[in-house]
């Protein structure tokens, strides 16, 4: 009989103030952003051992190379007073290595890191005086977020990042023009008539891994990616390409993505489409026209683009 067995803590909820603000960025046309100030950085993180040692733990209820959960989770807590960095990415690095080069019986391990979104949140001048500046007060933001993970074994004596993934998940994008869906295959189940232009309303999960491993942290380099520029490209090929489909539109964005950062080995979408169905249209003005959402089962659309044809 053979076994898979993992542990460990979810969804850790950590809150840093005052980080080393994030700069050096390397600009790109679709994006403003270069930098932030990491007044607070916000997070859920996961930790997952993986090994055989802790095998007896199943099957003898012996809890010897077991490292209870809970110290996970104030080993997580307290390593973010240590850590330097100013990425999210840098900081699921920095743990995992800490993680192992503490815990000997860890074989193993996967560390992933979910951002908690908050904005700076504005007041009017004068308003109250219990806040000095928009950079220390924040609003919790529920859309999109940055996502890092990253696989460590042990190797040679030291750690080994073995595998990653980045990534901006939950971007929810509309547009009333510029998208059409004609030309499609049918029969006598279809019912779905050609639309040449229609509003468009996706939910969109973007990844992305780097050909070297370094430049995830390659702050200094100029070879970080930012989840926030990954976001603002995607959104501008959002408005300005006119697609036949979403398959055509999520491979303008992973072209876009492979061209702007060369540090990048691999992008990969999924996204659903939520395109609302037209219900009336005025006969006064055409263009103008009522929407309601579809029925609630969702087209899933993914791409995966990769290096690998160039490479030869």
């Amino acid at each position: 009989m053979s076994a898979e067995i993992s542990y460990g803590k979810a969804k850790i909820p950590l809150y840093r103030v005052y980080a080393r603000p994030l700069a050096n960025i390397t600009p790109i046309p679709e994006s403003s952003f270069t930098g932030r100030s990491n007044t607070l950085m916000a997070a859920e993180i996961d930790v997952e051992v993986f090994g055989n040692n802790f095998l007896p733990a199943y099957t003898a209820g012996d809890n010897r190379n077991v490292v209870a959960t809970d110290t996970m989770k104030n080993f997580v807590l307290r390593q973010a007073l240590a850590f330097d960095g100013s990425t999210l990415e840098g900081y699921v690095q920095f743990l995992g290595r800490e993680l192992l080069a503490t815990y000997d019986v860890m074989q193993a391990l996967r560390v992933s890191g979910r951002e908690l979104p908050f904005v700076p949140a504005h007041v009017p001048a004068g308003g109250g005086g219990s806040f000095a500046a928009s950079d220390v007060l924040y609003r919790r933001s529920h859309d999109d977020y940055a996502l890092a993970a990253l696989d460590f074994a042990r190797s040679n004596g030291g750690v080994e990042v073995t595998a990653h993934q980045c990534g901006r998940i939950g971007l929810q994008l509309l547009k009333v023009t510029g998208s059409s869906f004609t030309k499609f295959a049918r029969d006598t189940y279809t019912t779905l008539p050609e639309r040449a232009d229609r509003p468009l309303f996706i939910t969109l999960d973007v990844h992305w891994r780097y050909a070297d491993v370094a430049d995830l942290v390659g702050v200094e380099t100029g070879r970080y990616v930012p989840p926030e520029q990954v976001r603002d490209l995607v959104q501008t090929v959002f408005h300005e390409f006119v697609s036949e489909s979403i398959q055509h539109l999520v491979h303008e964005m992973g072209q876009r993505l492979l061209q702007r950062f060369p540090q990048l080995a691999e992008v990969s979408f999924a996204a659903q489409n939520h395109t609302p169905d037209p219900l009336a249209t005025s006969d006064a003005d055409p263009k103008v026209k009522v929407y309601s959402s579809p029925f609630p089962a969702f087209g899933l659309i993914k791409l995966k683009l990769d290096r690998s044809d160039e490479r030869g």
